[in-house]
């Protein structure tokens, strides 16, 4: 008798799972998604994640493995290399002069490769503090980064809420940092590369960029991209690049061996080749003309969305955005972030609540929210959506009463109809 085991659909090994599921995948076909740090990735970046290459251990690189079996593997590691190569190597008069690692399990792991490779225990590290919109890996106190490292955190100016690079030049000049990061998570300004790289110079530190929230933008050429001059750069995959889950490390030639050994072995052990693949797919896809219009109606809508808010009488930390972030302070409002953000998810539009500079409230019940135009712009949502948008904003403002939140969460449902989700069956 063959053994059938492991042949059943999920919905007849577990029917609890699969419900949640599609209970998960009808929210976000059913909801407005501005959470910044979330897109739709593609039918095809979800087959490619959910493959059988989620079966396969592959600890090493590329025709320097330590398990036999790795024909297939090998090719679609190097297929990813070489596709975000030539994706963010355009600065360069030899794309092939950027080193690409696809191994890191997410993000924050890339980061940690970066401190692995440049920086001992105890030495200083800079980078934005996280009240100013920095990345909790970039040195905050709660995480490794800020326990094991000395960390010097930098800030934006009370005025206009920019970063105060005169700061970083001030501290970098007085502690010496081995490694100063530039990058943001809830920074709605272009980044200054090239100010960033002189600084650096300054004080001998190595320049780490982590443009995990833009990395889209960079690659469609609407933000600068820091290739050529940060010495290494990280970010994830599945943000604005609209890929799987991931991670990801671009650095200059001199610094490729200590990178790699820094992820393997000395962070993690077997890639994950379905993650790989997935991230292959989603950089084929941003060199097409529909992720270029993506990427244009990303920053198009952020600006759209900002304008409309402030009419209304919204707060925007620095005034707008040249991204695909907005951060609200709700002050002006009269409500905190977190029971703004809670009444928005009942009407149907989902954000996160986030601190703000010098924010007087508590982390975990802020004065703002953070809002982005990533989902909706995969969904094909413009100018009129992001209008109608506002309003519904400033209707929930205005009043959190149930009825009222109900009424809105079934016009988003309509709207959201006629934009349907990329990668989704509902």
């Amino acid at each position: 008798m063959k053994n059938a085991t492991g042949r059943s659909p999920l919905a007849e090994v577990d029917p609890e799972i699969a419900s949640l599921i599609k209970n998960e995948e009808r929210r976000e076909a059913e909801k407005i998604r501005l959470i910044a740090s979330e897109n739709y990735a593609s039918r095809a970046v979800l087959e490619a994640s959910g493959s059988c290459l989620t079966n396969k251990y592959s600890e090493g690189y590329p025709h320097k493995r330590y398990y036999e079996g790795q024909q297939y593997i090998d090719e679609v590691e190097e297929l990813a290399k070489s596709r975000l190569q030539a994706l963010f190597g355009k600065p360069l008069s030899d794309p092939k002069q950027l080193h690409v690692n696809v191994q890191p399990y997410s993000g924050s792991p890339a980061n940690l490769a970066v401190y692995l490779a440049f920086v001992k225990p105890g030495e200083p590290v800079m980078g934005l503090g996280l009240p100013a919109g920095g990345h909790l890996t970039h040195g905050h106190t709660v995480s490794i980064t800020g326990k094991f490292f000395q960390s010097i955190p930098y800030s934006v100016r009370r005025d206009d809420h920019r970063i105060d690079l005169d700061e970083v030049r001030k501290l970098a000049k007085e502690h010496r940092p081995k490694l100063i990061w530039c990058g943001t998570t809830a920074y709605p300004r272009t980044l200054d590369f090239p100010a960033f790289r002189s600084i650096a110079d300054e004080v001998g530190a190595i320049l780490a960029a982590d443009i995990a929230h833009i990395s889209g933008l960079v690659a469609a050429g609407l933000h600068p991209s820091p290739v050529g001059i940060a010495d290494v750069i990280t970010s994830t995959t599945h943000k604005t690049l609209r890929g799987p889950r991931g991670g990801m490390i671009l650095c200059k030639p001199e610094h490729a061996s200590v990178i790699d050994r820094a992820v393997f072995p000395g962070l993690q052990g077997g890639p994950h080749n379905h993650t790989t693949a997935g991230i292959a797919v989603a950089a084929k896809e941003a060199t097409t003309p529909d992720f270029a219009a993506y990427a244009k109606r990303i920053v198009d809508n952020a600006k759209t969305l900002a304008s409309e808010l402030l009419s209304r009488g919204f707060s925007l930390v620095t005034g707008g955005t040249d991204n695909h972030l907005l951060l609200v302070d709700m002050t002006p409002k009269g409500i905190g972030g977190k029971p703004y953000a809670q009444a928005l998810d009942r009407a149907g539009i989902v954000c996160n609540y986030n601190a703000i500079p010098f924010d007087p409230r508590k982390p975990m019940d802020p004065s703002g929210v953070r809002i982005g135009t990533p989902c909706v712009s995969s969904r094909g949502m413009g100018a009129d959506e992001m209008k109608r948008l506002a309003g519904f904003m400033e209707q929930v403002a205005s009043s959190q009463a149930p009825e009222v939140l109900d009424r809105i969460a079934a016009e988003v449902r309509e709207m959201c109809a006629g934009f349907p989700a990329p990668g989704l069956t509902v």
